[in-house]
């Protein structure tokens, strides 16, 4: 029999259905397409836009000299791109682009391929300005620890350029996988670190109330377990917020930091991302709630957990992050985003 590809990844959404470390597949998944479609409330594996996490009011305030009303369909706000944002679109795709690097990676990438999805938002998609072109390319490979064990990686790009009439328009782009490192129905015992514990204090809804300050319970840099309820996390984490000004709209230049590292001793499985990107929403899936599918088992709360790297939330309409996220005409919105996954066993 023959050993599955490590990665695997759908035109909906452009959505990485699976990533293999072992014989565990570590992101949550659907056996089909069309499971997605019925099925995928929490996100799974999406490629998020054409902005990610929440916009406050469903509205965006400023752009092209008027504001913006876009669908709110999480409570009074805008959530992951509309009603039918980029993770539920059908992109093109895969195309083989040929090996693309990884830049910033230490460590040779053996046996690489790259392949490239595709999608054209246009003017007043989910209620967006401007008509954008997106491209994901997924770059896999693989590398070797000191110690012989062989690393799954998978690089991501984003670029997004803004096309036709429209002078400016907002994108945020990140993909939204679940994962699970113990083999369980639940992420209980996880082992985490994350490289910051600076995060954006939020309202009820999810909207920034202020300044990065630090999170209670959470060190940077420091171990942290997963238990069977807490910490209940769903917060965006700031790598640096003395950097909040000066982000580029392109961050591919800019070095890989490691966010998130997560191990379970059980199972013996570590994972990390890496991204060159400013934030990350860190989410341990209190809200998940999947039925039984094909003979797949449910899924519940707490059966995966998120790291999105991404720009500040709701930057679109704080003056003093917007640059992160305001494309103009003849700019390019891009990051690029690193997962590491291998087994001690």
């Amino acid at each position: 029999m023959s050993t599955p590809a490590p990665f695997q990844f759908l035109p909906l959404g452009a959505i990485i259905q699976a990533f293999i470390v072992g014989k565990t597949n570590i992101v949550q998944s659907f056996p089909k397409q069309a499971d997605y479609v019925a099925h995928n409330g929490p996100f799974f594996g999406e490629t998020i836009g054409r902005v990610a996490n929440r916009v406050k009011n469903a509205k965006i305030d400023s752009l092209n000299n008027k504001s913006y009303t876009l669908a709110a369909n999480n409570g009074v706000n805008h959530l992951h791109g509309g009603v039918k944002g980029w993770g539920k679109r059908i992109w093109d795709g895969p195309k083989p682009v040929g090996v693309k690097s990884i830049e910033g990676l230490s460590g040779e990438l053996e046996g690489g391929e790259s392949v490239e999805f595709t999608l054209k938002s246009e003017d007043g998609d989910e209620g967006y300005p401007g008509t954008v072109e997106a491209s994901v390319v997924y770059t896999a490979g693989t590398q070797k620890t000191e110690s012989g064990k062989t690393v799954n990686v998978l690089g991501i790009e984003y670029v997004v350029e803004l096309v036709g009439e429209a002078e400016e328009t907002a994108v945020n782009v990140t993909n939204h996988s679940y994962f699970n490192l113990s083999g369980q129905p639940t992420i209980e015992g996880t082992v985490v670190t994350l490289c910051s514990n600076q995060y954006l204090p939020v309202d009820d809804g999810g909207i920034p109330t202020g300044d990065p300050t630090a999170y209670k319970g959470v060190e940077s840099k420091k171990e942290f377990t997963l238990g069977p309820e807490e910490p209940d996390i769903d917060d965006c984490f700031v790598v640096d917020p003395s950097t909040a000004s000066k982000i580029p709209l392109d961050t591919r230049k800019s070095p890989l930091t490691k966010l998130v590292t997560a191990y379970h001793p059980e199972t013996k499985i570590h994972l990390e991302v890496l991204s060159t990107e400013p934030a990350f929403q860190f989410y341990t899936g209190k809200y998940i709630d999947v039925v039984e599918v094909e003979g797949q088992a449910a899924r519940g709360k707490r059966s995966g957990f998120c790291v999105e790297p991404s720009r500040y939330v709701n930057a679109v309409n704080e003056d003093k992050w917007r640059a992160q996220v305001l494309l103009k005409k003849g700019q390019t919105y891009a990051s690029r985003v690193v997962y590491r996954g291998w087994s001690d066993e």
